[in-house]
C-alpha cells in the first residue's frame, strides 16, 4: 500500500490559515492598523475601494522596516513582538502570532514600501498570492505603506460569499471604531472611494469619544476611574436617560485591545436595574489595565476573547465603580423649606430610653366569616384539608388558561358589540367561546405593521413636509446604514438629503404620524435596520415598517372609546396574522367558557 500522508504547500496553509484570521475587509484594516500601533505610529490613513474589495491601503509613520525584514515579515510565524512562549503572558503589543501578513498575502496582491527613519532609500515589495514577485530599493517617506488589491481573488467562493459594499463598509467602520477609540493619542484618517468618511486628530478620551460618536453624547457621560492593585478601571458610562432599546454604544478594552465580554457587561448593567426601563441598555466606555500575566488572549485568532485570573474580583470592583459613579450623578438631595402640614419628626436622643411599639391583633378576626353573617349565610365549614386535596386534585389535571391551538380568525363573526377596556392595556370582549383579550398595543403594531408595507409595495405614501428641517447627525457607521435605506426611507414618505459628512436634514415626514419625533424615529430606525444591512430589500423594508409601527401603535394607558375599540379588532382581523406581533409576541388569547365556568365553582 502506498503512502497517502504528505506535507500541505507552504501557500495551501496560509489559505487554510487565512480563513480564520482574514474573513473579511475589516479583518485584513484591522490587522495593518495594530501593526502600525505597534510600529509607534501617531498619524495613520485608512483608504479603502469598493469597501476593501478592490483594494485596501494602510499609511503609516511609524518605525518602518529593513530591506530582509520587509521580506521576512510575510512569512508564517515572523514576529517582532515575542522570542519566547513565556512572552506569551507578558504582552504589550496588540499582534503577536506572526500570522496576519501571511494570511493576507495568501488570499490577495500584496504592495509593501517602506523605509526606516534613519536609512535614505526603503524598499518595495510585491506578492500576489504567498508567490513573492518582486523587491526593489524605492524612495519613500519614513513609515510602512500597505496596499492590498483584490482579496480573495485566487479564493472564489469566499469573494463569492461576501455581503454587499453597504454591509462590508459597515464591518470597516466598526472595526476602525473599536481601534481609534482606544488609541486617542493617535490621529487617524478614513476614506471610502475617495471620500474622507472620518478625520480624527489627536486629542484626549472624552474628546475621542465626542468625534466619533457625536457632541450629544457629551452631557451623557459619566467618569469612572478606581485603581487597585488587581486592576485599573477608567472610562465612561451614560446617564440612565441615555438608555436606548438598540444602538446603544458598549465597548470594553483590556490593555489597549478591544474585547467582548458578556459578564462584565452584567455589572456595569446591574446599578441601571431600577433606573432604566426593562430592555434598554445604557452606553459605555470602559478601559481595564490589567497585568500581563493574570490575562490571557491568545484563545481566539481574533483576540476579542480574553480569560481573566481574578474575573470574579473585579467584576465586583467594575460594579462598584459604576454605582459610585451614578451615585455621584444623583447625590444632590432636593432640599424641602415648606413644613407646613408634614409630620413633625422628633431628634433622637442617646440617653432616651425607646421602647419597642406594641400592636394588638384579634387572632380570632375572619372578614369573610363577618361577611357571611351580615348577608344570612351559615359560616362554611372550613376543612382545610379537604380543601387542599380538592386543589391537588386541580392541578394534577394540567390544565392551560388559553389554548394556544385556538383559531381565533373565525371569532369575529361571534364577537359582541360592545368591548371593556382593562387598565388601559387589554380590550376584553365576549365571544361564543368564551372571554377574548387583545392587548391594544400590539394589535395596532401589527394593523400599521401590514399597512405600511402595502403602501411601500405600491409606492405611494404622501410625504408632510416640516416647517423647520431637522438636522440629524451620525457616525460613520450609522451613514453607512443610512445610505443603503434612503430608497426605503422614501418609499414610505420620508423627505432626507445628505448634508455631507454625517448629517442628514429631514426635509418631511410620512403623512399620518402625527406627535412622532423625526430625529428619534430614525435613530429608532437605524438601530433597527443595522442587522439588515445587506439582506434582501423585503427584509429592509420589515424593519423600516415595523420601526415606523412602533413609533406610531397605541401606547399602554391611552383610553379608547366603544368604537374606537371596536375599529381596531375589525382591522387586526382583517391582517393575515391576528394572533401574534411582527417580532413574535401574542396579541390575542381566549379564555374558554368552561374554564370560566371552573373558575367560578
Amino acid at each position: 500500500m502506498t503512502d497517502i500522508i504528505q506535507l500541505l504547500p507552504d501557500s495551501v496553509a496560509n489559505q487554510i490559515a487565512a480563513g480564520e484570521v482574514i474573513q473579511r475587509p475589516a479583518s485584513v484594516v484591522k490587522e495593518l492598523v495594530e501593526n502600525a500601533l505597534d510600529a509607534g505610529a501617531s498619524e495613520i490613513q485608512v483608504m479603502v475601494v469598493d469597501a476593501g474589495r478592490t483594494m485596501i491601503q494602510v499609511i503609516d509613520n511609524g518605525s518602518g522596516m529593513s530591506a530582509t525584514d520587509a521580506r521576512l515579515s510575510f512569512e508564517r510565524h515572523a514576529t517582532s513582538k515575542i522570542r519566547e512562549a513565556g512572552d506569551l503572558f507578558d504582552l504589550h503589543t496588540m499582534g503577536f502570532r506572526g500570522e496576519a501578513l501571511a494570511s493576507i498575502a495568501a488570499v490577495a496582491q500584496v504592495t509593501l514600501i517602506t523605509r526606516l527613519h534613519e536609512e535614505e532609500v526603503g524598499t518595495q515589495l510585491r506578492i500576489d498570492g504567498s508567490k513573492f514577485v518582486e523587491q526593489q530599493p524605492v524612495a519613500c517617506q519614513a513609515g510602512s505603506q500597505f496596499k492590498v488589491e483584490n482579496l480573495f481573488f485566487n479564493v472564489p467562493a469566499r469573494r463569492k460569499f461576501l455581503k454587499s459594499n453597504a454591509t462590508e463598509l459597515n464591518n470597516i467602520l466598526t472595526a476602525y471604531e473599536r481601534i481609534v477609540l482606544v488609541n486617542p493619542q493617535v490621529s487617524f484618517v478614513l476614506q471610502s472611494n475617495g471620500t474622507e468618511l472620518s478625520k480624527l486628530p489627536a486629542a484626549g478620551l472624552r474628546q475621542r469619544i465626542i468625534d466619533v460618536f457625536g457632541k450629544k453624547l457629551n452631557q451623557d457621560l459619566l467618569p469612572i476611574d478606581v485603581n487597585t492593585t488587581l486592576c485599573h478601571i477608567k472610562g465612561f458610562v451614560g446617564k440612565p436617560q441615555s438608555a436606548k432599546k438598540k444602538g446603544a454604544h458598549q465597548y470594553f478594552f483590556v490593555n489597549s485591545r478591544y474585547m467582548k465580554h458578556p459578564y462584565f457587561a452584567k455589572a456595569v448593567m446591574a446599578p441601571f436595574e431600577r433606573l432604566v426601563p426593562q430592555g434598554e441598555q445604557v452606553p459605555f466606555f470602559i478601559f481595564f489595565d490589567v497585568p500581563p500575566a493574570d490575562i490571557d488572549v491568545n484563545i481566539h485568532p481574533t483576540k476579542t476573547e480574553i480569560k481573566f485570573e481574578n474575573e470574579q474580583a473585579i467584576w465586583q470592583i467594575l460594579s462598584a465603580a459604576v454605582k459610585d459613579a451614578v451615585g455621584r450623578f444623583n447625590d444632590i438631595p432636593s432640599i424641602e423649606f415648606d413644613t407646613e402640614g408634614k409630620p413633625d419628626i422628633p431628634v433622637f436622643g442617646p440617653g432616651e430610653d425607646v421602647q419597642i411599639p406594641k400592636v394588638n391583633v384579634n387572632p380570632q378576626y375572619n372578614p369573610f366569616r363577618k361577611a357571611e353573617i351580615q348577608h344570612g349565610r351559615q359560616p362554611r365549614n372550613e376543612d382545610w384539608q379537604q380543601l387542599y386535596e380538592a386543589a391537588a386534585q386541580r392541578d394534577n389535571k394540567q390544565t392551560t388558561l388559553f389554548d394556544e391551538q385556538d383559531d381565533t380568525t373565525n371569532v369575529i363573526a361571534e364577537k359582541s358589540p360592545t368591548h371593556y377596556q382593562y387598565k388601559g392595556r387589554l380590550i376584553m370582549t365576549a365571544v361564543k367561546s368564551g372571554l377574548m383579550m387583545v392587548d391594544q398595543h400590539r394589535a395596532h403594531l401589527r394593523v400599521l405593521f401590514e399597512e405600511y408595507l402595502q403602501k411601500m409595495d405600491r409606492h405611494k405614501w404622501p410625504t408632510q413636509n416640516v416647517l423647520f428641517p431637522e438636522i440629524v447627525r451620525l457616525t460613520p457607521a450609522e451613514t453607512a446604514v443610512m445610505s443603503q435605506m434612503l430608497a426605503q426611507l422614501e418609499e414610505v414618505g420620508f423627505a432626507v438629503s445628505d448634508l455631507g459628512g454625517g448629517s442628514f436634514s429631514v426635509n418631511g415626514v410620512p403623512a399620518g404620524l402625527d406627535g412622532v419625533d423625526p430625529k428619534n424615529l430614525l435613530n429608532e430606525l437605524l438601530a433597527s435596520a443595522k442587522d439588515k444591512t445587506g439582506r434582501p430589500k423585503s427584509e429592509m423594508a420589515e424593519s423600516v415598517a415595523l420601526g415606523m409601527a412602533r413609533s406610531s401603535a397605541i401606547p399602554y394607558g391611552q383610553v379608547l372609546s366603544n368604537e374606537e375599540m371596536e375599529n381596531l379588532i375589525n382591522r387586526l382581523f382583517a391582517c393575515s396574522n391576528a394572533k401574534m406581533t411582527p417580532d413574535g409576541k401574542l396579541i390575542t388569547c381566549i379564555l374558554k367558557q368552561d374554564e370560566i365556568e371552573r373558575l367560578m365553582g
